[in-house]
């Protein structure tokens, strides 16, 4: 089997990439959708740590760690700096040039799996947790907002957002995140009752009309500790 796989696809002699550099490809340039796997491992062993139960300087360290790799990374450079618009993907940027070759690199899919990891969703034996350990608290709106979203029928909706509260979709339920004292889950059906559940984890029953987009829940409301957050 294994000399029919060489024979077939010549592994032996696959280096991961062409066999001649392209243009800014080169030892001297920095590959963006490499420092995002970065940033994704760092995300995951600072949840590690957390799971462990490890020293809080440990966990702390390693929350530091990991926005030091994000300060690096898109839209937390100015144009000028990036070469490019900072919201853009580029797979490289040589030392004498700005960002190149864009696309859609790795970089989105790892960015797209920090941003749940930011925002601290998770799914544990089939409920949905929120517990968001790397979210900054500069990230909760000070005044009041309209979000804008579309629901599981594609109907353009929108939510009035109280102050200090964010909001974004999962499984096209929108879900607002508020500064608190203690975790809860507001559960707001779409018969109209309401269900407030304490700490962070949506039931089971719950959990599997969200993954199903039942459309049977309209919208949840996070309360999220502030000793949770990031400055």
């Amino acid at each position: 089997m294994l000399e029919l796989w060489e024979v077939t696809f010549s592994h032996g002699e696959f280096t991961g990439r062409s066999g001649t550099f392209f243009a800014f490809e080169g030892l001297g340039s920095i590959y963006w959708h490499m420092v995002v796997k970065l940033l994704l491992s760092a995300q995951e062993c600072h949840h590690q740590a957390l799971r462990d139960g490890n020293d809080p300087d440990v966990t702390k360290a390693l929350a530091e760690a990991y926005d030091d790799i994000r300060q690096g990374l898109g839209f937390c450079k100015t144009p000028e700096a990036y070469g490019a618009f900072p919201t853009d993907p580029y797979s490289h940027s040589p030392r004498h040039r700005g960002a190149q070759q864009p696309g859609m690199t790795g970089q989105v899919k790892e960015e797209i799996l920090t941003r749940w990891g930011e925002l601290g969703i998770a799914v544990e034996d089939g409920q949905l947790r929120f517990a968001p350990r790397l979210l900054h608290q500069t990230e909760f709106f000070p005044s009041a907002q309209r979000f804008l979203y579309l629901d599981v029928q594609n109907r353009e909706q929108s939510w009035e957002l109280s102050t200090n509260s964010l909001a974004f979709t999962y499984c096209q339920l929108p879900v607002s995140y508020q500064l608190a004292d203690a975790a809860s889950i507001l559960v707001e059906r779409a018969d109209g009752t309401r269900e407030t559940v304490d700490g962070n984890t949506l039931g089971a029953a719950d959990s599997v009309l969200v993954f199903a987009r039942s459309g049977k829940i309209s919208r949840l409301t996070v309360l999220v500790p502030r000793t949770d957050l990031r400055p």
